[in-house]
């Protein structure tokens, strides 16, 4: 239960400490942008992006993390389009990692799913960046032991957020915002 409790506590940090990163750089309004279709594909989407990140991790953190962001991205590109055509693609990730593998996931999201060119092309790559460097100096400050099951729980957490963030931007870059009812 403590562990629980622990992690739920880092996973909401380390929301907030995005959202407040986004707000000031004027990606996002303070609080996250979601639909609850695209925070519920994270769950058929998580196990196969954690098998082909956890060998990133070592080498390239930021790309282990970093990638998650882009898949959200993709994912709300792909609800605003025509949800009932790609909600029923057996698993988006492995769709968007197979046009040219993992290495190049990052340029066929800004590329050829997003649209993003020149210097647009150029500034989501510093952004996520900046993002997944956040999250390592994050995981890092945390103390905790490499390789152990408490490291790959706070990993797993670490990309789920980075997806919800990468989904909240492109939405908010789409037109969605909230507005009081009523």
């Amino acid at each position: 239960m403590e562990q629980q409790e622990y992690l739920d506590n880092y996973e909401q940090q380390l929301k907030e400490h995005l959202l407040r990163m986004l707000t000031s750089m004027e990606l996002l309004d303070k609080q996250l942008l979601e639909s609850p279709d695209i925070s519920e594909k994270w769950d058929e989407l998580a196990q196969s992006y954690i098998t082909d990140a956890m060998k990133e991790i070592v080498n390239y953190p930021t790309v282990a993390l970093g990638w998650a962001m882009y898949l959200g991205m993709a994912v709300a590109r792909f609800w605003d389009d025509d949800w009932s055509i790609y909600s029923k693609v057996p698993n988006l990730y492995e769709y968007l990692r197979n046009k040219r593998g993992f290495d190049y996931m990052d340029e066929v999201v800004r590329g050829e799913i997003l649209g993003l060119e020149g210097d647009d092309f150029d500034r989501m790559e510093r952004i996520v960046q900046d993002c997944a460097h956040q999250v390592v100096g994050k995981i890092r400050h945390e103390q905790i032991e490499p390789q152990s099951p408490m490291a790959f729980y706070v990993y797993v957490r670490s990309v789920k957020v980075l997806y919800l963030i990468g989904a909240a931007i492109e939405l908010k870059t789409l037109g969605y915002k909230f507005e009081k009812v009523g």
